[in-house]
């Protein structure tokens, strides 16, 4: 094949396939043709040109409400965009489960012509998701301010999370059924393996036809003036993979092993805890979701995890749960148990 440049909006085979994936194949939405999408550079690139079109379209200094807590890279991203950064409450008052009620709260309260993102699967950094049931809540109480309040979903861990790509797309496709407006940002680093390839998706979901070739003109100039063209090998991969039955099978197989093994070392951590003796209620070890666990350890057991038994974490007592095997995970929760009991 040829190494000739992508077209700005990048490979059309994979952009469609990709847009599928995430919004279904049988999405109204893709059928009306009120989707507008390019080719990004992974999902950051994504962010990125998200940002620069609210900043164009919202103008500079626009509200754009990120989760309490988000990934550490998406407060620089908006910034330099030239958007203020603000936050939503996300997380309960123990630190380990989701708040919705202050979640509601504080996006009822953004000002008309703020944006918003929400992680669509796989909250990063707490793997604290909301349920089916809440993103219905959520969607319902969102949708009256449809046009007023810019919603972006990041998508980076579809199928990654669950094991199920289909019950991870959930939050996107019930958005999208119910008609409100969105922006989406596709990664496929993780899910595929494929984090040097930088293979991503900003779509955007718009009212109707002519609309979405308005915003498609106008990706196309952010593009233009940002890279001009997107990397194509990964995308091709992807592309190839989604276009073959056999071998997508192959690859929602895999994929599906990989996330049990994660859900599979959280039950072994809870259960080596209560082994070890610990008297919490570790419950949200096996209700977060992702690659990623809030534990509600506080900064001391942090540090004395580190000191005493060289298990090094993250100052927030995040906990990578990709990092946890058969061969550490007895070490792990004994060591756990004996700094927070």
């Amino acid at each position: 094949m040829n190494k000739e440049y992508a077209p700005i909006v990048g490979v059309g085979d994979f952009v469609n396939r990709a847009r599928q994936f995430a919004l279904g194949k049988d999405s109204a939405a893709l059928a009306e043709g009120r989707v507008a999408s390019v080719q990004s550079l992974s999902g950051t690139g994504a962010c990125r040109l998200i940002g620069d079109f609210y900043n164009k379209f919202l103008g500079s200094g626009a509200p754009f409400y990120l989760p309490k807590p988000s990934w550490g890279n998406h407060g620089n991203i908006f910034k330099a965009s030239g958007l203020d950064v603000r936050g939503y409450r996300y997380l309960d008052a123990a630190g380990v489960g989701f708040d919705m009620e202050g979640m509601i709260a504080d996006l009822k309260a953004a000002p008309d012509g703020s944006a918003v993102l929400l992680h669509a699967c796989a909250h990063n950094p707490t793997g604290v998701d909301p349920t089916n049931a809440q993103w219905e809540e959520i969607c319902a109480a969102l949708k009256p301010r449809a046009g007023k309040l810019h919603l972006f979903f990041d998508s980076a861990y579809q199928g990654f999370a669950s094991g199920d790509a289909e019950a991870d797309a959930f939050a996107i496709r019930h958005f999208a059924a119910e008609g409100v407006p969105f922006a989406l940002a596709q990664s496929f680093a993780k899910n595929f393996g494929l984090y040097g390839e930088r293979v991503g998706v900003l779509s955007m979901i718009c009212n109707d036809a002519e609309e979405s070739e308005r915003v498609l003109s106008q990706l196309k100039i952010l593009v233009r003036a940002m890279y001009s063209n997107p990397p194509i090998h990964g995308a091709r991969v992807v592309s190839e993979v989604l276009g073959d039955p056999a071998l997508e099978a192959e690859w929602r197989s895999e994929c599906k092993m990989m996330a049990d093994r994660i859900i599979n070392m959280r039950k072994a951590l809870k259960d080596g805890l209560a082994a070890a003796g610990s008297t919490r209620d570790w419950s949200h070890v096996t209700s977060q979701i992702g690659m990623f666990c809030y534990t509600g350890l506080s900064p001391d057991h942090v540090k004395q995890l580190k000191e005493e038994y060289h298990i090094y974490i993250t100052g927030d007592g995040r906990i990578s749960m990709a990092g946890i095997t058969t061969a550490n995970v007895e070490y792990v929760a004994k060591a756990i148990c004996a700094v927070a009991q």
